[in-house]
């Protein structure tokens, strides 16, 4: 299953899910779903700027995570 949507988050924002203070990042894909992913998953997107873009979420048949990438 893949699920799209867009976020943007500055860096001050997102830090705590980079330290791992704070797990997961609420988000919601073009469908109108809310989706609660793991803030590691968004770690290699991170830039000085924040993480800002559109990005498509995999997931296996069973729901769980497979990828995540910057489109």
């Amino acid at each position: 299953m893949e699920l799209h949507f867009s976020l943007q988050v500055s860096y001050d924002a997102f830090l705590p899910y980079y330290q791992g203070l704070a797990e997961k990042v609420e988000v919601r894909d073009d469908q109108g779903r809310v989706l609660h992913i793991n803030g590691k998953y968004f770690r290699p997107f991170l830039t000085p700027q924040g993480i800002r873009g559109k990005f498509k979420l995999v997931l296996n048949n069973d729901g769980s995570f497979k990828s995540l990438n910057k489109l």
